[in-house]
């Protein structure tokens, strides 16, 4: 097969997936397994192999990323229904003051949106942000804009949310990396998009906060009004995050001799697995809720709520799987690294284009993240790329993916809704922001795979 015939089964191949999903509305998981079946068979594949190829593709994928995102979505279901998440803001507020408000919502946002899903803590935090508004007069993008950008950046950059974990499962990513890189490139990219960027349109757009809405959750359960919760949110979604980064460098460190290996070393390797670490923190959140008079019941309820839209992004992530083994199993991906190693486009910037563009075109962020994944994987090992090195390209597909959100994508309309605006206002402030927060990212990436070796 020739590098342009290669090109052309790619191009095939995301056109079918656009075609599926945006003009026959079928769902992403289905749409990416036929996507993968006509570009096996494009390839030239027998149709043993591609079955075979399907089968090895979903099951390497699930066995990680099913674990991680059914744990992840149980805690950050725990924290949400405790109350925790809007404590941590108002604390964070008050610490703040009045003045600079701004920052401490781009970094609750931020916080938050590591366990809890963008539209989920945006609908939790919204009745934060109307009382600002009220009480200092000024436009709600002023606030508002801070707190979606830290959210965007926690939700699509800083694991365990589920793009992160998909994309580094596909890529063969170690979670200590990306959260490290995760956080280096998403607070400026927040700071930028979200406090610079919502100051200048907060003066451009005067939204005042909207009467008599209806909010969901706004008034959160009695039980857990009177705890004093963000002090202890703020350290169960750290526990996560400092478990995995310690176990990632004691294990660099011991590969690299620079520490001993021994049994003390194994334990806090173990501890600091995501599988771990996940555990860990999904049981002391569980027992948050105990301690806030949750019955049983209620707890294996929210539970069992959590793992519905957990299930659909696994199914997805495993599809996106296949796609990866197709185009491994198919010898697609050795011409294809072949190209692109030869060519002058740095893989960075192409992992975040590709990314981007189905981005752009169906508005899913996580099937951008997890198509753009499973066509560059297969280059990966060819290059001879580091941990580190391979989190950056993860970045950069986080980036990508974040880019123009605009009439496709349900967060523009839950943004549109709750903050009261017209189309051409929500694309004047929310879609610039994404873009803003996709470009800093696009920008940050390049320069970190410039300077790590």
């Amino acid at each position: 097969m020739s590098p342009a015939y290669i090109f052309l089964i790619v191009a095939a191949g995301v056109t079918m997936l656009l075609l599926m999903v945006l003009k026959f509305r079928l769902n992403a998981f289905i749409a990416l397994l036929i996507t993968s079946i006509l570009v096996g068979i494009l390839a030239g594949m027998p149709l043993q192999a591609i079955t075979e190829s399907i089968q090895e593709g979903m099951g390497s994928t699930l066995g990680f990323i099913a674990t991680i995102v059914g744990l992840g979505a149980i805690f950050g279901q725990m924290l949400e229904s405790s109350g925790g998440a809007r404590s941590l803001s108002r604390y964070l507020i008050k610490k703040f003051g009045r003045k600079r408000a701004p920052w401490a919502m781009m970094l609750s946002g931020f916080i938050i949106g590591i366990p809890i899903f963008l539209d989920v803590g945006f609908i939790i935090l919204i009745p934060v942000i109307y009382a600002l508004t009220r009480e200092t007069r000024r436009s709600l993008l002023y606030f508002a804009m801070p707190l979606l950008a830290g959210l965007a950046v926690g939700h699509a950059m800083i694991p365990p949310t589920p793009g992160p974990v998909a994309v580094s499962n596909i890529l063969g990513a170690d979670l200590g990396w990306v959260i490290l890189f995760g956080v280096i490139t998403g607070l400026p990219a927040a700071v930028i998009g979200g406090v610079f960027f919502g100051r200048y349109i907060s003066g451009k757009i005067n939204i005042p906060a909207p009467e008599g809405l209806a909010i969901p959750g706004e008034e959160p359960d009695p039980a857990v009004q009177k705890a004093p919760l963000y002090g202890i949110t703020a350290l169960l979604i750290l526990i996560p995050l400092l478990l995995i980064l310690t176990g990632t460098f004691t294990k660099v460190g011991v590969d690299k001799a620079v520490l001993q290996a021994s049994f003390l070393s194994d334990i806090v390797i173990f501890i600091g697995h995501p599988f771990t670490a996940l555990i860990i923190a999904t049981l002391l959140s569980i027992l948050l809720c105990v301690r806030l008079k949750m019955s049983s019941q209620k707890i294996l309820d929210l539970s069992t709520r959590a793992l519905g839209p957990a299930g659909i992004i696994i199914l997805v992530t495993g599809a996106g799987g296949v796609l990866k083994q197709i185009l491994i199993d198919s010898g697609i991906g050795v011409i294809l690294a072949e190209s692109i190693a030869g060519s002058s486009i740095p893989i960075v910037f192409l992992a975040w284009a590709l990314a981007a563009l189905v981005r752009v075109t169906q508005g899913s962020a996580t099937v951008a993240m997890i198509t753009a994944a499973g066509i560059i994987s297969p280059v990966l090992p060819l290059m001879n790329l580091s941990q580190p090195q391979t989190a950056i390209i993860l970045i950069a597909i986080a980036s990508g993916a974040t880019i123009l959100s605009h009439v496709n994508d349900s967060g523009f309309w839950i943004v549109n809704r709750y903050l009261g605006m017209n189309e051409k206002q929500t694309i004047q402030s929310w879609t610039v922001m994404e873009t803003i927060i996709s470009l800093v990212g696009l920008a940050l990436s390049l320069l970190l795979s410039v300077l790590i070796i």
